[in-house]
């Protein structure tokens, strides 16, 4: 039988808990750049130098709000609103589906695409790429079946169909369509979704295919 943390690892878990939250809504509200050190100790109602003893930098802060998405992300791959699916590629839509989701509802990390100092704490940070790679394998077998059943094309590399679905994450097409008010989330959602997976060219059914008229006729 496991011992019950104290009651003062409950509070720094508690304050711990509370910081990488804030960090989350923060990076998803104003982006890694607006985001300061300073802000989350004001948001969270703490002193800076109490924040740095659970987190030394700026980066670190980052890479546990990624670390939090990602246990998150693996959460609902094994829950049975994705687990059950009957098939590979439906599998990889609940997924694409949940991340569109969790955009729209402010709580995904946004971080800048370059910036060397955040590249280099994410990749040294253990917990981070061991999740990472977690995610990527589970999903790498779904594409890798999805493919196998015609589900998905061939000739495109596993490895680009599944950037193109961590590219979800972070589409700028949700936030653009929600901020005009127009649409409900899960038109947006549904949109999206489709537009990932069955591309953006029209698809005429063979039935209704207009015939080809020989040359010279």
């Amino acid at each position: 039988m496991n011992a019950r943390p104290s009651f003062r690892a409950q509070v720094l878990q508690a304050r711990e808990d509370a910081i990488v939250d804030t960090v989350n809504r923060l990076l998803a509200d104003k982006g890694f750049e607006a985001m300061t050190v300073d802000l989350v100790a004001a948001e969270v109602g703490i002193a800076k130098a109490s924040l740095y003893k659970h987190f030394s930098s700026k980066e670190q802060l980052a890479a546990a709000a990624m670390v939090r998405v990602l246990d998150r992300a693996m959460a609902f791959m094994a829950s049975p609103a994705c687990a059950t699916e009957p098939s590979p590629i439906e599998r990889l839509k609940a997924v694409a589906r949940w991340t569109m989701e969790v955009q729209l509802a402010g709580q995904m990390p946004s971080l800048p695409a370059q910036n060397s100092t955040l590249r280099t704490a994410l990749v040294a940070d253990k917990v981070y790429m061991e999740r990472l790679m977690q995610l990527s394998e589970q999903l790498g077998e779904w594409i890798e079946a999805a493919q196998a059943q015609g589900q998905l094309h061939p000739a495109l590399p596993a490895e680009v169909v599944l950037y193109t679905l961590f590219a979800r994450a972070c589409d700028p097409v949700l936030g653009v369509l929600k901020a005009g008010g127009s649409y409900s989330d899960e038109q947006i959602v549904g949109w999206c979704l489709a537009s990932c997976f069955e591309g953006l060219a029209a698809h005429v059914p063979a039935a209704r295919a207009k015939p080809a008229v020989p040359r010279g006729r």
